[in-house]
């Protein structure tokens, strides 16, 4: 596919997309019932604008709920002090309340009607590889990744690590095996598609074709994928954009043109078949207001894609993906995102930690700040001299 100049929105304030809120929560007054022996949070009382760090927030994951258990988990250390000592069921409750408040009754309607929809698939369609449906360590990754997973360290990380560009990471990760199961099960899940007649929804409104992993049953194994795999390294390698507090998802299988991806850390690994071109190309980081701004030299690099090679980078780091001339390529696509970076995103003008425009900016403001203050001085100490 030839590159394009389309690039996908980032969501609006108050817009929910796969279980990921974007809204003014922590500006906004909340209330709740009491607690039992707990006093409530009066109504002038807000989530915390820094979380509090010494709290082990509790698992959720064994609750019927309306947003995912990781967000319920992520907010948890957010609350207002009173609140961290209520059982979970208060914590859900008093949650609940602020999350729903974003999501208006269309939207509700909307995120049901997809829930359903997925239902109908999972009940319906047979997999052909059950083994793909849970994380399996051994039969998934390369010893290497693996390794360097378990050890947890910075040191480990960059052992199997490459960053030919900056904010650009690569690595092996995927086992040839794995590859060949999930081209083979999309291609299952595309024939089942086809026979049954069934409408799927693809993965964005850039594409035509692709699959979303999640829809067909594979959404448990890539948040494990996210969760134990890729918020590890996001931690170390993308602090300054959430990377530490991944807690949603979008899995999809695809090919497109330039863009931005809606999300704050992507994995783009190639999966295969036998191709050639389809290369990748980088052209630097960008908030949404200088999206459309030029690239500098340094900011240009291409990549190309090795099956069961990992790239991972930021969300905002505009990229896309030359024509493949021969051949047929396919990626997996793990958008990964946080709730949490997205709310403190709104409270932000200055984004020069990763953007690569507003840090020129910064640096032309100090230098021009800089060199007033040096004339300043030159003037005065004419001034003094004579």
């Amino acid at each position: 596919m030839s590159s394009g100049d389309r690039r996908e929105a980032a969501p609006a304030a108050g817009e929910v997309k796969n279980g990921v809120v974007s809204g003014d929560l922590s500006q906004r007054q909340i209330q709740s019932e009491p607690a039992s022996g707990v006093v409530a949070p009066s109504q002038n009382q807000r989530l915390r604008l820094n979380p509090s760090k010494d709290h082990k927030p509790e698992s959720y994951d064994d609750m019927q709920l309306d947003f995912s258990p990781s967000i319920f988990s992520s907010l948890e250390r957010y609350l207002p002090p009173p609140m961290l000592g209520v059982n979970r069921e208060e914590k859900v409750k008093f949650m609940r309340e602020i999350l729903m408040k974003y999501l208006p009754q269309g939207e509700r309607t909307r995120v049901q009607r997809h829930r359903d929809y997925r239902q109908k698939i999972i009940t319906n369609y047979q997999p052909l590889h059950r083994e793909l449906y849970n994380l399996h360590i051994g039969n998934f990754f390369v010893p290497p990744f693996v390794k360097a997973i378990q050890d947890n360290t910075e040191e480990c990380f960059r052992s199997i690590i490459s960053e030919p560009s900056p904010g650009v990471f690569t690595f092996e990760m995927l086992q040839p095996r794995f590859c060949e199961l999930l081209l083979a099960e999309v291609e299952n899940f595309e024939k089942w598609v086809n026979e049954a007649k069934f409408r799927i929804m693809r993965p964005n409104t850039m594409n035509k074709y692709g699959a979303v992993l999640d829809d067909f049953g594979l959404e448990t194994m890539l948040d494990k994928l996210m969760e134990t795999y890729i918020r590890p390294l996001s931690k170390v390698f993308f602090a300054e954009v959430g990377g530490s507090t991944l807690d949603s998802h979008h899995g999809f299988v695809v090919e497109y043109g330039f863009h931005v991806d809606d999300s704050e850390v992507t994995l783009n690994v190639c999966l295969g078949k036998q191709f050639t071109g389809g290369e990748l190309f980088f052209r630097g980081t960008r908030c949404e207001k200088h999206v459309n701004t030029g690239s500098q030299t340094e900011e240009i690099f291409d990549y190309s894609h090795v099956p069961g090679r990992a790239v991972l980078h930021r969300g905002r780091h505009r990229h896309g993906a030359r024509a493949t001339t021969s051949g047929h390529r396919v990626n997996l696509l793990l958008w990964c995102r946080s709730s949490v970076f997205r709310e403190m995103k709104r409270y932000q003008k200055d984004f020069s930690s990763w953007c690569g425009e507003c840090f020129r900016e910064k640096k032309e403001r100090q230098r021009l700040s800089i060199a007033a203050t040096k004339s300043e001085l030159l003037k005065q100490e004419g001034e003094y001299t004579t």
